[in-house]
Formats: C-alpha cells, sequence, structure tokens
C-alpha cells in the first residue's frame, strides 16, 4: 500500500491571475488552450509540416496557418526543410503553462483527489483518454519521462519495464542534459514479442536519451522453476539479477490482468484460473485480485514485489479507461511513490471508488 497521501498544491498565482482576466475576455482561456494544444502537438510530432499537423489536428490548413503564424513571430517555434519545431523559448513557455492549463481545466483537482483515494504521493494527470487517441499516451510517456529526469541522481539504477506505455516513455524522454553515471537496467526478462517494447530494448533507449549506460538480460521472462534455479547458477545471469535488484528507481507499466496473460501466453487452466479468483492487474509477474492481494504469480527472472522495499522511487505509469481497475488495484498492492495517469482513468477511478463509498 501507499504512503500515506500528501495533498498537491495548486500553482499559484498565474492561474489566478488568469481566471480573473477571463472574466473580462471570456474567449482568452479558449485562445490559450487553443495554441497550448498547437505547441503541445508540434512537441510530439516535431519536425512536422503544416499540412500534416492540420491532419493530425482535424482541422483546415488554412485555420492552422493564422495561428501557426502567429506562434513563429513569438519565436516559439523554428523551421526547417523537415518541418517546424519548438524553439527552446517554446519549450520554456509549455513548461510554465502546463501547471497553469492543469489548474484551469480542473486536472490539478483531479490529481489531488486521486492522489488520496489511492495513497499515491504524487500523481499527475494528462489531458485525454489514451485508449481513445494516440497522441494521449505519447502525452502520458513525455510527461513521465519529464518526471523521471527531474527525480534522477548521481549513481541511480533506473528498472524498467516493456511494453508500448514504457517504449513510448523512452522515445519521448527530453534529450536535454545528461546523466553518465546514472545506468538503466531490464527489469525482467524479454517477453517474446515485438523488440520494440521488450525491456533489453528499452532500457537501451533510455540510457541513450539520458547519456547513461544500461545493462541487457537476455532470458525469456517466463521460465520454470528448474530452468531458473539452473540459470541463476551462471555466474553472469546471477550478476545481472543482483544489478536489477540494487535498483534505486523502478518505471513500470500496469497491465489488466487477462490482457497481459493473453500476451504471455498463460495456458487456457491459468487463464480460467485468473477469472476464478478474479483478477483484474499484473505488475512484475503477479496477479492481483480488485483489493490489491496477489492471487497468482509466474516464475520470472527479474524484479520481484519484495525488491520494492528497497527501492527510493517507484513510478507507475499507465492510461485509457480500460486501465483504471487495474491501477487502482496495483496501488492497494504495494508502494508506489509517482503515479502518471490520464483524464479518463483517474475519473473512472474515482468514479468507482464513490460509488463503492456509496453502497456501503
Amino acid at each position: 500500500m501507499g504512503e500515506a497521501s500528501r495533498p498537491i498544491p495548486a500553482p499559484a498565482g498565474p492561474g489566478l491571475e488568469i481566471s480573473t482576466a477571463q472574466r473580462i475576455v471570456p474567449e482568452l482561456l479558449d485562445t490559450l488552450r487553443a495554441r497550448m494544444r498547437i505547441l503541445h502537438r508540434i512537441r510530439l510530432l516535431q519536425p512536422i509540416g503544416r499540412r500534416a499537423l492540420a491532419a493530425e489536428m482535424g482541422a483546415t490548413e488554412r485555420v492552422l496557418r493564422a495561428e501557426v503564424e502567429f506562434l513563429r513571430q513569438q519565436g516559439l517555434l523554428t523551421a526547417g526543410p523537415a518541418g517546424m519545431g519548438l524553439s527552446e523559448e517554446g519549450y520554456a513557455l509549455l513548461d510554465q503553462l502546463d501547471p497553469v492549463l492543469a489548474t484551469l481545466e480542473g486536472r490539478t483537482e483531479l490529481a489531488a483527489s486521486l492522489s488520496r483515494a489511492l495513497g499515491i504521493a504524487r500523481v499527475t494527470v494528462v489531458v485525454g483518454d489514451s485508449d481513445e487517441e494516440p497522441w494521449v499516451k505519447d502525452t502520458l510517456g513525455l510527461q513521465a519521462a519529464s518526471l523521471l529526469r527531474e527525480e534522477l541522481t548521481s549513481g541511480d539504477v533506473v528498472a524498467v519495464t516493456g511494453g508500448t506505455t514504457m517504449a513510448t516513455l523512452a522515445r519521448m524522454m527530453p534529450r536535454r542534459g545528461t546523466h553518465p553515471d546514472v545506468r538503466v537496467v531490464p527489469a525482467r526478462g524479454g517477453l517474446g514479442e515485438s523488440a520494440s517494447v521488450q525491456a533489453n530494448t528499452i532500457a537501451e533507449q533510455l540510457a541513450q536519451a539520458i547519456g547513461g549506460s544500461h545493462t541487457v538480460l537476455h532470458v525469456p521472462d517466463r521460465l520454470g522453476e528448474d530452468t531458473l534455479e539452473h540459470l541463476m547458477a551462471e555466474p553472469m545471469v546471477e550478476a545481472r539479477l543482483r544489478e536489477i535488484r540494487s535498483a534505486t528507481v523502478v518505471v513500470h507499466g500496469i497491465g489488466s490482468a487477462l490482457e497481459m496473460a493473453r500476451r504471455r501466453q498463460l495456458s487456457e487452466a491459468e487463464v480460467a484460473l485468473l477469472r476464478e479468483r478474479r483478477a483484474v492487474a499484473e505488475a512484475f509477474g503477479y496477479y492481483f485480485d480488485q483489493q490489491g492481494q496477489p492471487v497468482y504469480a509466474m516464475t520470472t527472472a527479474g524484479l520481484k514485489l519484495a525488491d520494492l522495499d528497497g527501492v527510493r522511487l517507484v513510478m507507475g505509469v499507465a492510461g485509457g479507461h480500460s486501465k483504471a481497475e487495474a491501477i487502482a488495484s496495483a496501488a492497494r498492492a504495494y508502494r508506489m511513490d509517482v503515479l502518471v495517469t490520464d483524464e479518463a482513468a483517474a475519473k473512472r477511478i474515482l468514479h468507482a471508488q464513490s460509488g463503492t463509498r456509496a453502497g456501503r
């Protein structure tokens, strides 16, 4: 279970000033949202041409042209043969205004409510639903990557799991500043899926983005007990696993139980057992029910739940309305210091919890 919740203060000053100004200029917030949306989408997709951006945003190129030109004149955009990108001033402005917009749109309050409900000290909620629009997952990855970079300290060993969300985090990691004394390791062995979403690949890409080093673990994620015992006798494998279990930071995705059972190719008997025991979440090879109780565990090579006790920071990253139940279960199952999620998941979790309280 997470530590006692800590209220997250709303940004002071600018948000209140904009709210006050909106009483006199009602269109102010709409204009701010529209221009921030353009800047944010360019950040995710850069370099990108105006026509491609218009298609991505569902706008006409004619309407978009005037806004893009205004932002360029303000020094917030750069232009090159491959398309537009953000200038350093554009990055700085986005970083300054993102918390303001989150407050005005109610996401700061939503994050604070979720922090209290789940007992997670720091919660960040991004706009949208990862299940519905791909760019929301990019936003989720970017926010998680930015928070991770803020938290890194000299000598950290960062363990990352596999999956599309973690792959997005590695891809969206801002490449500013380096951490040569930070090592990135895979939290688990391979899943048997595309190499792009394997923990080994993600660890390498994340290490490159932060300017650190990485370690690989070339063993399957799921092993028989005899096979795992045999592998553990190999000095190189034993050394790798020892390094993984010495992680100071863990960044992981949270999976829905039956979806992860399918991806991990569990047998029909195992899937039936998960259904019988009402498993709703999977993390670190463990399956949890709605109350966060482990109902099934796989024999895996990598990080175990018990290893989290010695970790300085545990960050969970998951979004989409379909992940709400899994996120809530994981928060009850083990300590999570930081959660990055989206509006759809946050609202569904809070709605379910309010319904549970009302039914008591």
